[in-house]
């Protein structure tokens, strides 16, 4: 019965949420995984370190339509800058799933911690 009650609780919750909080929170799991391939990365299979890659490109692909969606009331520089952060993000995400190096990996994680917090209306 407690376990019925905390799963309808958690479900309301999760319904009840900010939409802007969901994204920043999405933003920050996925700064956090690339995170660990970051500092982790030789430790990891490559099924992990795709897995990682393909959670941030999707977190991007929903952020960036959602912020550039025609019927968003965001300024159309916001909706450029994230647009033009979410062309970024996708090119270097796609080169690090090719195999290909690069020193992108905490630049990835800064702009999502950055766009995070302005989700929440914080600085970075």
């Amino acid at each position: 019965m407690y376990q019925q009650a905390t799963q309808a609780y958690q479900k309301a919750a999760t319904t009840t949420t900010d939409p802007r909080e969901l994204e920043a929170e999405m933003l920050m799991k996925a700064a956090a995984k690339l995170s660990v391939l970051l500092n982790n990365g030789d430790n990891l299979s490559e099924e992990q370190r795709n897995e990682i890659l393909t959670f941030n490109r999707t977190a991007w692909t929903i952020l960036a339509t959602e912020a550039t969606a025609e019927d968003n009331p965001l300024p159309i520089e916001v909706k450029t800058n994230i647009g033009n952060l979410a062309i970024f993000t996708f090119n270097e995400t796609i080169a690090l799933l090719a195999g290909q190096e690069t020193d992108t990996l905490e630049t990835l994680i800064n702009i999502n911690k950055a766009i995070a917090a302005g989700l929440r209306g914080q600085t970075a």
